[in-house]
């Protein structure tokens, strides 16, 4: 029996030297390599891009890509994750993800983490770097995990990571005009002509884009346009987007287009992707929502 107790301490003191010497060698191996994770083999988190979802006069709906890895010998799982989003170091947005999240041992994930942004204190960290002629800012993300198991002897951790990168203006769409064409008995042609304002010092391509007119909460009218629509740098370019519509749809509103153009709501909703070929991870395959408001008398054109 003494000798069994002995063989078991010998062999957990083999398994912690083991272990303790394991450790140690991914630590120096990392410090060796940069200090990518601090000399502290906790996950890392790397800032990889953001993808616009929605984008409205009151908020931006974004996600933000995060690659999480995992130096450890063991797996581990994140029950909450806390996170806060900084430009130029101007807290722009902040909030939680409740989904669990789950690195194995030595490996990494990508996760999507939503946030919203609000458009007024973003456009003023914009308009306040615009005025100072700067090119580029850091984007800083301050993390705090929930753990079900402890690393390190925490259950909770906190990572900071932050890029520098341009500085990204996000598109501004506005609808010029919607031409509501000749009423016919077959059907009547509408084209609504918005112009897209880029700041950026790089053109881009919209594709995939696609819009709707509603006038008075009635849909009159929608299309899709495929084709790649090139943006131009630092200007604002107009584009038609063509639809047909059979009169049915729009012949009921035709007092109110002749009469109470002021008084009468109008939104057009647009959305469409992104194609950025400097690669650039802020814009990569990101997606623009937007529905653009306001009366016939804004918009309107009729023949």
């Amino acid at each position: 029996m003494k000798k069994g107790w002995l063989v078991a301490v010998g062999i957990l003191l083999v398994l912690g030297i083991g272990g303790y010497v394991y450790y140690n060698s991914l630590k120096t191996k990392d410090l060796s390599e940069g200090g990518a994770y601090d000399g502290t083999l906790k996950p890392r988190l790397e800032l990889s891009r953001f993808d616009l979802t929605d984008v409205t006069d009151e908020s931006i709906l974004m996600n933000m890509y995060l690659l999480i890895d995992n130096p450890l010998p063991i797996g581990f799982k994140a029950r909450k994750v806390d996170y806060t989003l900084y430009i130029d170091n101007e807290e722009v947005a902040k909030d939680a993800y409740d989904k669990t999240i789950e690195v194995k041992s030595q490996d990494s994930t990508v996760v999507a983490l939503p946030a919203r942004l609000f458009s007024k204190k973003l456009l003023s960290v914009l308009k306040r770097l615009e005025a100072a002629g700067t090119d580029s800012t850091d984007y800083r993300v301050l993390t705090t995990f929930d753990l079900d198991v402890p690393i390190a002897g925490e259950r909770t951790f906190t990572v900071t990571q932050s890029m520098r990168a341009p500085v990204v203006y996000i598109p501004e769409f506005k609808v010029a005009d919607i031409d509501l064409g000749k009423f016919g008995l077959n059907k009547t042609d509408v084209a609504a002509t918005i112009i897209c304002t880029n700041k950026n010092k790089l053109p881009f391509n919209i594709t995939d884009t696609h819009y709707s007119v509603t006038v008075d909460g009635k849909l009159i009218a929608e299309g899709d346009q495929p084709q790649p629509i090139l943006i131009k740098a630092q200007g604002a370019t107009p584009f038609v987007v063509p639809m047909t519509v059979k009169p049915g749809q729009s012949l009921g509103l035709l007092p109110k287009m002749l009469f109470d153009k002021k008084d009468t709501p109008v939104e057009v909703a647009f959305r469409c992707k992104i194609l950025d070929k400097s690669d650039n991870p802020m814009f990569k395959e990101s997606k623009i929502v937007t529905t653009i408001k306001g009366s016939l008398a804004d918009f309107a054109k009729l023949k």
